[in-house]
């Protein structure tokens, strides 16, 4: 079991106000996880995403499949 901490960013596209998610990628390849939490709150609970999963809604987003908002 690994104790690395996660390194949270934010997208370099991410300036509409605080509007954002952060994600931390450096724990992908130990724990196959895709942290991410709410930038308004970073104390706040986490969501786990599986890599895989996280990799087919970041290429629906680049496809345009989820429309604008």
């Amino acid at each position: 079991m690994t104790t690395e901490s996660p390194r949270w960013f934010t997208s370099s596209y991410s300036d509409n106000g605080g509007q954002c998610v952060e994600i931390a990628i450096n724990l992908t390849a130990s724990r196959g996880v895709v942290p991410v939490r709410d930038s308004k709150s970073p104390a706040g609970p986490v969501l786990n995403v599986a890599a895989g999963s996280f990799t087919s809604f970041v290429a629906g987003v680049r496809a345009g499949e989820f429309g604008t908002v």
